[in-house]
C-alpha cells in the first residue's frame, strides 16, 4: 500500500472513530492523535510559564506526593499516560472521562501516580492534585476523572478540567506557593494553565523511571 492510501485509510478510521466517540482526537503538538504512549505536558505560552509536569511534596512531609511544574521552561518533566476512557475509540477523546498517570515505575511514596483531586489541609485552602494509588471503579473513583478539553487560543493547545460525577467542571490551574513551587489545584490562587502535547520517545520514558523531585 503507497503512503497516500494508507494515510487515507486512517484518515478515514479516525473519522469514523470520532462520529462513534461522540468528540474528535486530542492531537499533540504535531497534529497528530494520541492513540496511546507517554506524552509530556508543555506550556502553551514557553518561557516564564515554567515548564513541563512532575512530582513534588507538600509541606514538610515528603508523601504523598503531588503534581507539580518545572520552574524552568528547558525541563520537559516526566511524560504521562492516559486510560480508562468508556468510548471504544484507539484515540484519547476531547471532552471524555478519563484517568492520567505520570509514566514514572516508583517513588519514593512507594504508590502508583495517578491523579486524583484532594483538599491541601493548609491555611489557604486550595484543592490540589494528588499522584496515588489506581482507582478503584465506583463511588471512590469520583474524585479522579479529569477531561481534556480544546481552547482556541493555542494552535493544538488544551485545557485540563476535573469533571466529579459527570456534574459540572472546574479548569486546572498552576498554584504558586512562597517557596515558589507550582502545582496543579482547582481552587484559591490560581493562574490558567493552557498546555500541549509532545510526544515522548521510548528513550526518554525509560530515563524517567528513576523518579526525582522538586
Amino acid at each position: 500500500m503507497n503512503p497516500l492510501s494508507y494515510f487515507l485509510l486512517a484518515f478515514t478510521a479516525v473519522l469514523a472513530a470520532t462520529a462513534n466517540a461522540g468528540g474528535p482526537p486530542v492531537l499533540d503538538i504535531n497534529g497528530q492523535p494520541i492513540f496511546g504512549g507517554s506524552y509530556y505536558v508543555l506550556p502553551a505560552i514557553s518561557g516564564p510559564a515554567g515548564g513541563g509536569l512532575t512530582l513534588s511534596p507538600l509541606g514538610d512531609k515528603p508523601c504523598p506526593l503531588y503534581i507539580g511544574q518545572e520552574p524552568s521552561e528547558v525541563e520537559r518533566g516526566i511524560p504521562v499516560k492516559f486510560s480508562n476512557w468508556r468510548s471504544r475509540v484507539p484515540f484519547v477523546p476531547e471532552s471524555a472521562d478519563l484517568n492520567i498517570e505520570m509514566d514514572v515505575a516508583a517513588t519514593i511514596c512507594v504508590q502508583s501516580t495517578y491523579w486524583s483531586v484532594v483538599p491541601s489541609n493548609l491555611p489557604i485552602m486550595n484543592l490540589y492534585v494528588e499522584a496515588g494509588p489506581k482507582p478503584k471503579p465506583g463511588e471512590d473513583s469520583w474524585n479522579s476523572f479529569f477531561q481534556i478539553k480544546k481552547t482556541g487560543e493555542f494552535h493544538n493547545g488544551y485545557n485540563i478540567e476535573f469533571c466529579p460525577n459527570g456534574g459540572s467542571c472546574m479548569s486546572v490551574g498552576i498554584s504558586t506557593d512562597e517557596h515558589g513551587v507550582r502545582r496543579l489545584a482547582l481552587l484559591g490562587t490560581t493562574q490558567p494553565f493552557p498546555f500541549v502535547f509532545m510526544k515522548a520517545s521510548e528513550t526518554e520514558t525509560s530515563s524517567k523511571k528513576t523518579m526525582s523531585i522538586i
